[in-house]
């Protein structure tokens, strides 16, 4: 297993160059995004002012405080806690996000599924997983709050997070078909049906 530290934007040939079981870091900029933001864009046809093109997307609606904006702070907001929500309700947008906006990472918990896992494959992408209660720490790598867009979606806009060192986080589906929430089923059918089978139920 390898560790990568990506500076945003990437490459396709960096996220091929990802395998699951891998640690990531990312610097520079992470896309936070979430339901409502994407319901917007795919299924209502808008657009964001972001150019998304080789970049990472959080599933996240942070808790953010508005302040005054000025030359250190253009868009008016701050980092209060920017924790993960869960992936699998956004599945059905992963391929448009790459399709449509070119992003190559997506990050959440939970997992996505095997429509995600093709697209992954099928356009050079990867998720990163995210351990469930740790919003306090994820909060820490965030450096500020840079821009917003489709802000009248609040908290479920989409925002622009300037980021400092943003891991490690665990390649859990990469673009090569590899998924460790498959593994982790696969792994727990079989224990499963060798307990049915001792107690005679199988």
């Amino acid at each position: 297993m390898a560790h990568h530290v990506l500076h945003m934007p990437i490459t396709e040939d960096q996220v091929r160059a990802l395998r699951a079981g891998d640690t990531v870091t990312l610097e520079e900029i992470l896309f936070g995004i979430r339901d409502a933001t994407q319901i917007h864009m795919f299924d209502h046809g808008r657009r964001t002012k972001f150019d998304l093109r080789g970049h990472a997307v959080i599933h996240t609606a942070p808790n953010l405080r508005k302040v005054e904006r000025s030359g250190t702070n253009h868009s008016g907001y701050e980092a209060v806690c920017v924790g993960t929500t869960t992936s699998d309700r956004m599945e059905r947008f992963t391929r448009p996000l790459m399709e449509r906006e070119g992003v190559r990472i997506i990050i959440g918990k939970g997992g996505l599924r095997e429509g995600s896992l093709q697209a992954f494959q099928d356009l050079g992408g990867a998720y990163l997983a995210v351990v469930g209660g740790a919003a306090a720490l994820e909060t820490t790598w965030i450096e500020a709050v840079e821009d917003v867009d489709l802000d009248d979606l609040n908290p479920e806009s989409l925002y622009k997070f300037r980021i400092r060192g943003f891991g490690p986080l665990l390649v859990a589906m990469d673009a090569h078909g590899g998924s460790l929430y498959a593994t982790v089923n696969a792994e727990a059918t079989k224990r499963r049906q060798a307990v049915l089978e001792k107690l005679g139920a199988a």
